[in-house]
């Protein structure tokens, strides 16, 4: 699947512009990384950056990342990115959000034991979901180690615009972290 030899796999569904996984990808060259993409734009700025400087551990899709989840082998992932996924804020519409039975029975099926699940956001509503449903799910252990911990960056967080924009508007980020029981 990759140009280089990996001995891990990790998943990041909505890369946005690539930021985020375009660093991940250089900073840990021994990792293999997918990244979803549905938009064009997002897609475009990622070809655009693999053109300049291409990453043999790297590969992109196109398409409706539960396609990908549902193709991927059980058992295959290290570790799934969801970073500032788009919140439907309004709750007429939260039922489209990225987080729920149906896409955590995906991440639990396609997660190693001890994987990791990621998820950061800056809409507390969303948070709020995400950490019920993982609850809930039972696939999932939250690992958050004391109060504030949710509230730190993951280390060796490069940040993204979105995380930017919205410390810029006052909104604080959260950082979850769950492991595939």
């Amino acid at each position: 699947m990759f140009k280089a030899q990996v001995s891990a796999l990790q998943l990041e569904i909505g890369f946005g512009g690539g930021e985020h996984l375009l660093h991940r990808a250089t900073e840990v060259p021994e990792t293999g990384f997918i990244g979803v993409e549905p938009f064009v734009n997002g897609m475009a700025k990622m070809m655009t950056a693999l053109g300049k400087t291409p990453l043999a551990n790297l590969r992109v899709y196109d398409d409706d990342a539960t396609r990908l989840l549902d193709w991927l082998p059980s058992g295959s992932l290290d570790g799934i990115d969801l970073l500032y996924p788009d919140p439907w804020p309004k709750k007429k519409h939260w039922k489209r959000r990225f987080v729920g039975a149906a896409n955590l029975g995906r991440f639990a099926r396609v997660l190693k034991a001890g994987g990791r699940f990621r998820f950061a956001s800056d809409i507390d509503s969303y948070v709020n979901w995400t950490l019920l449903a993982c609850r809930d799910h039972g696939a999932f252990a939250w690992q958050a180690e004391d109060a504030a911990n949710w509230h730190r960056p993951y280390e060796g967080w490069p940040g993204t615009r979105y995380e930017a924009k919205a410390i810029r508007e006052g909104r604080r980020p959260a950082y979850l972290t769950f492991v595939r029981k």
